[in-house]
């Protein structure tokens, strides 16, 4: 059993106990996290949409991104993020989403925003968190730190906000 498979399971502990549904909405990782939570047998229980929002015109269509939130930050930042935990949150009606945006390179990366940048947003309940990491490797590991990174903090979170379920 692998770290993300204990950590989905903690998730799901928390979720099935409080009748709730998470979603994900991806850019970087394209589905790597919905992925993740649907390799558990009995995810459909709390499981519903995955959001794969890759560019930025399925920010906009999927997600309800405004472009010139796009075009004044950049598809890279917090204010993304959160537009799309918020857009994926309104759109599946979970009350737990992560969202991710972010560089996995090799290509793309600039001097502010380096190959290896990703933001992330986690919304629980009412709660929305944010975090900006910057992950050192190659492209397969930036999406795998991402991964596991996004599905950690959820737990974590959802755990806190159940009292530690």
């Amino acid at each position: 059993m692998n770290v993300n498979d204990v950590v989905v399971d903690r998730l799901a502990t928390v979720l099935l106990r409080r009748g709730a549904t998470v979603a994900t909405a991806e850019s970087c990782t394209g589905g790597w996290i919905a992925k993740t939570l649907t390799d558990v047998p009995g995810s459909s229980a709390w499981f519903e949409y995955g959001f794969v929002s890759y560019g930025n015109n399925a920010k906009t269509d999927l997600l309800g991104v405004a472009p010139a939130l796009l075009e004044q930050q950049g598809a890279v930042s917090e204010a993304v993020a959160l537009a799309m935990a918020e857009g994926a949150a309104h759109r599946a009606g979970a009350e737990f989403v992560v969202a991710v945006t972010g560089i996995a390179g090799p290509d793309g990366g600039s001097a502010d925003k380096p190959v290896g940048t990703v933001w992330f947003a986690w919304r629980c309940g009412d709660q929305i968190t944010t975090q900006c990491k910057v992950f050192a490797g190659d492209r397969d590991t930036v999406r795998r730190r991402t991964v596991t990174h996004a599905l950690l903090k959820l737990a974590e979170q959802a755990e806190q906000m159940s009292g530690g379920d």
